[in-house]
């Protein structure tokens, strides 16, 4: 997928249009929230829209503005407790899981702590940066970069939080449709790569985070690939044959975990019968409300384990991480990106020769390189431009909130 080119330092009017682009866009998909909406947190893993908002302001102020303007005034000294997320370097903050209490500062607080760092940040690149060290326009495109993360945590976060309202509200009414007719779900397609030595890991002048390099070889093994990603209908197929009662699918750890939490289908599906929306057939819940399960839909909102568990009952795999970007622009390949995330059989560790950033956003990624696995590609709630091969998104496998799916690999016979 094509991302934004490198941005010229020479021309600080390319700088601040990008910048207030993409300080709009976060705005934007925060518009159909009221207030209360905005304040909620529905579990310790996920944040209100309200504290996003905040917390990407607080970034540039903290990273860029305070340490490199001289003179520059903070909007309220008490801010960065409140919105600092994880960098030790930069002092204490609120615990994760209190996020949803602060009701004050109120969102018109928030909107004008946003305004107030928006016109500093527009300043200094209009004044300062085409001067300044190239470190520092580094930083202010991280900023961009890590904004346009939360773009999507705000969207993936509120949707859990309208999920666990009895009432199912959309997060944005799609308006009066007409359903369309259920498509046949074509054959998988095998793609057959016949491995060997390959480059993985970001090359070229566009942006990356530090975890997508260095660029480097790895060994395949030959292996196929499916040209798409796994369907709502065949997943259906899954459950239907007894998937989440058959511990021979699962992992140790993941069958422990489905009937901790007591798994029976995706997050977001309700059955036949389900007292919130009764119907006769299987209903998901998602950003546009509930809908019919839509058979030929890509299947999302999965943990790690339930897709490995799938992968197993079909007779496949999980591609690892390398083989999944080998295969980014292999002919025939679909669904890459745009669709769900996909998840990967890679525990995400450093690559060979990884070097962090170097001052508090050396904490950006490496301190989360345990415990986790790799998905690829990028979802429906991912900014368009945000995506890319190298792309190396994380979660610990028992999460299901994100727009997380799969499509599968084999050993190629």
């Amino acid at each position: 997928m094509p991302t934004h080119s490198p941005p010229d330092w020479s021309q600080p009017e390319r700088l601040a249009q990008r910048y207030q682009s993409v300080r709009a866009a976060t705005m934007a998909r925060a518009a159909p929230l009221s207030a209360e909406d905005q304040c909620i947190q529905s579990m310790a893993q996920a944040s209100p829209t309200k504290w996003h908002l905040a917390h990407t302001s607080w970034f540039f102020e903290a990273v860029v503005l305070q340490p490199h303007v001289a003179g520059y005034q903070v909007f309220d000294q008490r801010f960065a407790y409140l919105f600092n997320s994880y960098y030790e370097s930069l002092g204490a903050r609120l615990p994760r899981p209190d996020r949803g209490l602060l009701t004050r500062p109120s969102l018109a607080q928030v909107h004008a702590y946003r305004e107030h760092v928006d016109t500093a940040m527009l300043h200094f690149i209009a004044d300062a940066l085409p001067g300044a060290d190239r470190s520092v326009h580094t930083l202010i495109e991280l900023g961009l970069n890590h904004e346009q993360q939360h773009q999507e945590l705000i969207l993936t976060d509120i949707l859990h939080a309208l999920s666990c309202n009895p009432l199912l509200p959309p997060y944005q009414d799609a308006g009066a449709s007409t359903p369309s007719p259920p498509a046949a779900i074509l054959p998988v397609q095998w793609l057959g790569l016949p491995g060997g030595v390959v480059q993985v890991g970001h090359a070229g002048a566009d942006f990356a985070f530090d975890n997508e390099t260095p660029r480097h070889a790895v060994l395949l093994q030959p292996f196929e690939l499916a040209d798409r990603l796994v369907t709502c209908g065949e997943y259906l197929q899954f459950i239907e044959d007894g998937g989440y009662r058959d511990p021979a699918c699962w992992l140790s750890d993941g069958w422990a975990a489905a009937q901790a939490q007591n798994w029976q289908a995706p997050a977001y599906w309700l059955a036949p019968g389900d007292a919130r929306r009764r119907s006769q057939h299987w209903q998901v819940f998602g950003l546009h409300g509930v809908r019919p399960l839509q058979a030929d839909a890509p299947v999302a909102h999965l943990s790690f384990y339930e897709a490995a568990a799938f992968a197993q009952w079909a007779g496949a795999r999980l591609p690892t991480e390398h083989e999944w970007e080998a295969a980014y622009a292999a002919p025939g390949v679909r669904q890459m990106s745009g669709h769900v995330w996909q998840w990967t059989r890679s525990s995400y560790d450093p690559y060979p020769g990884f070097r962090p950033l170097t001052g508090a956003v050396s904490e950006y990624n490496g301190k989360f390189m345990v415990g986790q696995l790799v998905l690829r590609g990028g979802s429906c709630a991912t900014p368009a431009g945000h995506e890319r091969a190298s792309y190396r998104n994380f979660f610990a496998p028992a999460a299901r909130w994100q727009f997380s799916g799969l499509r599968l690999a084999r050993a190629l016979r």
